[in-house]
């Protein structure tokens, strides 16, 4: 093996899995730990190291007062100069990339195939490209997903790894972590493929792994070794539904009581039709008790219109959907210690899919009205156009030919939800006068600062001062925008 390689991370999202800062993904970690299994250090760079010595001259300017933060150099781990050393000395690089499930990111940018390739072509030395970009990758919503052809790279390869060999690789990848000088959310994988025999239409994991779940003790184990490094902040996310995890339960206790030292504890993704089973309300219950508050559970909704949920094998119906949203507030809807609700559901709700019509929007918006006068709460709606990924059944079956047809719809579309859900839905989550405790200064835009709080899912908050980056502060809610919030300092 070359004894010098190098990590390059240009972040990676997708169904079961977020990789994009403030996030540190599972695949730069394993692989971390396969390095040093293998009796061999590495140096862990960014996109964003990339993107300073290559695109920037070397220099990050600080932004004037009229100026917005620059996401795309925000994450660097390195000098300009010791970059460019490391490149240099470089035997191999190795780059992780692909974006399955594009979304909006506050303070980050992730990779696209043509920017990887323009940043990696000159580095003489073995160039292995892996990660979710194996099977394609696209940023933007309603594209079928990019194949990486590019002969710059030595070899295209999945690092495949079973649970046996992470076992040890997700512990000593932890050493990592001494790499990145800014805070990150350590994304833990409970498990990979799909419970259900047959996955939704759109869906790249069950083309990528089959069933298999992480034994509990190798999970605390990783987690341990990340807490002893000084790291606060968690989330099980790496996984297609957490309630199917067989011991859920345990895992979280046993997290809590090892690790005294955790102040976000989360999770993500869920099946509905996993939540309102006897086990799933049970479950519920010890996620609201052994959890951070500001918890979300990603409800795969994609859709309330029963024909494209038919069409699509999509994983519930609206009846079980809705019920799981009750299920999920009668547990979780009490404020916790942060500010925010202790648990709450979110809703991904996705375009383009086999079936779809206006029909659809109107079911939509039935059954999210229907959650409206109900008194109950989501903490968000994600809305995007489906990505068409070869080797799904929908890239097999119809491609794109309903985005085409309904393209022109869905900015309404969207509008109407956002206008008439999501912003009562703001103020029904966060009155004004609500105190959200620990709010992170992420970024500038102007006079204007972004802060966050840390975890899944963190509604943006607008503050109307320049205040210093990187900090914690207590902010109380004053006013709401369509999907983020305004607030004031509070000491």
């Amino acid at each position: 093996m070359p004894e010098n390689t190098v990590i390059i991370d240009c972040y990676t999202d997708e169904p079961a899995g977020l990789g994009v800062p403030p996030y540190l993904g599972t695949y730069p970690r394993y692989i971390a730990g396969w390095l040093a299994e293998e009796g061999e250090n590495c140096h862990y760079l960014t996109i964003d190291d990339l993107r300073l010595v290559k695109q920037y001259g070397g220099k990050a300017k600080e932004p004037k007062p009229s100026e917005k933060t620059n996401i795309k150099i925000y994450n660097l781990t390195r000098t300009a100069e010791q970059t460019s050393q490391i490149l240099a000395d470089a035997e191999r690089v190795i780059v992780i990339s692909g974006v399955h499930t594009p979304g909006k990111y506050l303070s980050a940018v992730p990779g696209t195939i043509k920017e990887v390739v323009e940043l990696v072509q000159d580095i003489s030395c073995e160039k292995i490209l892996t990660g979710p970009a194996v099977y394609g990758t696209s940023v933007e919503g309603g594209r079928f997903g990019e194949k990486v052809r590019a002969n710059v790279f030595s070899k295209i390869k999945d690092f495949n790894f079973s649970y046996e060999e992470i076992k040890e690789y997700s512990v000593k990848g932890a050493e990592i972590i001494k790499q990145i000088p800014s805070l990150r959310i350590i994304e833990i994988e409970t498990g990979k493929g799909c419970s259900r025999k047959k996955g939704c239409s759109f869906c790249t994991e069950p083309i990528k792994n089959r069933l298999e779940f992480r034994k509990e003790e190798d999970i605390l184990a990783e987690v341990s070794a990340f807490s002893k490094l000084g790291v606060d902040y968690f989330r099980f996310g790496k996984q297609s539904c957490f309630y199917s995890y067989p011991s859920a339960p345990g895992l979280l206790q046993k997290t809590r009581k090892r690790n005294k030292n955790i102040k976000v504890l989360h999770i993500d993704n869920a099946n509905p039709a996993n939540v309102i089973s006897k086990k799933g309300q049970e479950l519920t219950k010890d996620i609201v008790k052994y959890c951070t508050s500001g918890n979300v559970a990603a409800f795969g909704v994609e859709s309330f219109d029963m024909e494209v949920v038919e069409k699509n094998n999509l994983n519930s119906t609206p009846e079980q959907s809705y019920e799981a949203v009750r299920i999920i507030n009668r547990e979780g809807a009490k404020r916790g210690d942060s500010g925010m609700p202790c648990f709450l559901p979110g809703i991904n709700l996705l375009f383009g899919l086999n079936g779809e019509s206006r029909q659809t929007h109107d079911e939509n918006m039935k059954w999210l009205k229907k959650i409206m006068d109900s008194s109950l709460m989501l903490r968000r709606i994600n809305i995007r156009q489906v990505n068409i990924f070869e080797g799904t059944p929908l890239h097999e079956t119809v491609g794109n030919k309903f985005i085409r047809k309904n393209k022109k719809y869905y900015w309404k579309w969207r509008d109407e939800i956002r206008q008439n859900i999501d912003y009562p839905m703001l103020k029904r989550v966060m009155p004004a006068g609500t105190l959200l405790k620990q709010a992170r200064a992420e970024i500038y835009d102007g006079k204007t600062t972004f802060a966050r709080q840390i975890g899944t899912y963190p509604i943006i908050i607008g503050i109307k001062e320049r205040i210093p980056l990187n900090n914690f502060f207590n902010v109380e809610i004053t006013g709401h925008m369509l999907r983020s919030v305004t607030g004031i300092v509070k000491t």
